[in-house]
């Protein structure tokens, strides 16, 4: 793996700021809009400890409602969490046998390749106990990695080239270079990152040509994630959940990216406003007018319009057709103006974004914005 990868991996292992663990019943709640998707496929979830991630619970205890033909679930090495639920003593012949030595011991990185699941232990349900049972009897694979679990790793790349599906939570701050490893591999995927990752000049493109978009169960809120022992418990939102006694936190902006085709992302908009240009004032640099809610979208509008970058929840390619964002530096060529200090003290911030003239000749700049424009506008019938 390239240094700057190993550097990487280090910094987010280091930081331990974006080790977010995602609620089983989160991946539930999305993932039963794809079954028909999983059916006789190869899942691989390449950022799970086989014996912790709530991803590879869901698949393994669902393989056979899902007709998976397989899954593959890789862990890289010091992971926070693996091990802690099962002990992997007794399937690994090297692994510290004695309580010292397990709470100090570097957890070395494996691979679980899942080929069937049934219940081993004949107690009449299908649980985690039946897939450890079902390693140590050889039916199913717990292998050591020969490298360290990277998801970049050449062994990993190559048990991603295996599989149909990639589906996982991988770590925010390589979120854009996870991406762009699935692109590269052509990959078909459902992983979780926050909202606000279409503004990111890796991603955006992606969400513009149409081959990633927004899952269907998360439009809104915070969601909650386990976090390490070591995470400060005075982070913003962090808390122990009385149950389990395990720390948590909560993430807002949280966001499902899939390029599974759905039948709700081609659910229609309802646009119910008209267009008047008190409401809908036009930028002074772009040659759109501006929204400032993505329900005031007007349905009689056919030109461009700049919108919230949380329209990408609303957003149906049938229906509508992104054609830039403001925060590109003119990347997409639809700036009309550039701004000089003559201008005003936030010249820099109006050329990186939407600029409006004020009344009194001023410029005020908006958030970011998508630009966009409506396939099929509603024009009033002539009588």
């Amino acid at each position: 793996m390239p240094a700057s990868g190993n550097r990487d991996l280090n910094n987010a292992k280091s930081a331990r700021k974006d080790e977010f663990y995602t609620q089983l019943t989160d991946i539930e709640k999305e993932m039963r809009y794809y079954r028909n998707h999983f059916k006789g496929k190869t899942v691989f979830c390449n950022c799970d400890d086989p014996f912790e991630s709530n991803f590879f619970k869901y698949f393994v205890l669902n393989f056979n409602r899902l007709g998976l033909k397989k899954l593959i679930a890789t862990c890289y090495i010091g992971s926070p969490i693996a091990g802690k639920q099962f002990s992997l003593s007794d399937l690994f012949d090297d692994f510290p046998k004695d309580d010292v030595s397990q709470k100090n011991r570097q957890i070395k990185p494996y691979k679980a390749i899942i080929n069937t699941v049934y219940d081993k232990t004949g107690d009449g349900s299908v649980d985690m106990m039946d897939v450890a049972r079902l390693f140590e009897s050889g039916e199913n694979q717990l292998t050591r990695l020969k490298g360290n679990g990277d998801f970049r790793s050449p062994e990993c790349l190559k048990l991603m080239d295996e599989a149909d599906i990639v589906v996982t939570n991988p770590p925010f701050s390589l979120f854009r270079e996870y991406v762009s490893v699935l692109i590269e591999h052509e990959k078909k995927f459902v992983i979780i990152g926050n909202v606000n990752a279409i503004t990111y000049k890796e991603i955006f493109p992606l969400v513009m040509n149409n081959q990633m978009w927004i899952g269907a169960s998360i439009h809104s809120g915070d969601r909650a994630f386990y976090v390490p022992d070591d995470y400060p418990l005075d982070a913003a939102g962090c808390g122990i959940e009385k149950a389990t006694g395990r720390k948590y936190i909560r993430v807002k902006g949280i966001r499902w990216y899939t390029n599974l085709d759905i039948k709700q992302r081609h659910d229609e908009m309802i646009l119910v406003k008209k267009y008047n240009s008190e409401e809908y004032p036009s930028y002074d640099n772009y040659d759109a007018i501006e929204v400032k809610k993505t329900s005031d979208i007007p349905c009689d509008y056919d030109g461009v319009m700049g919108v919230p970058i949380t329209f990408i929840d609303k957003y149906n390619p049938d229906q509508f057709e992104i054609l830039g964002m403001t925060d590109r530096n003119n990347q997409y060529g639809l700036t009309t103006k550039i701004y000089t200090k003559e201008d005003g003290a936030n010249y820099g911030d109006c050329n990186r974004r939407g600029a409006i003239r004020q009344s009194d000749g001023s410029l005020r700049s908006t958030f970011a914005r998508l630009l966009i424009r409506n396939k099929h506008p509603e024009f009033p019938k002539e009588s």
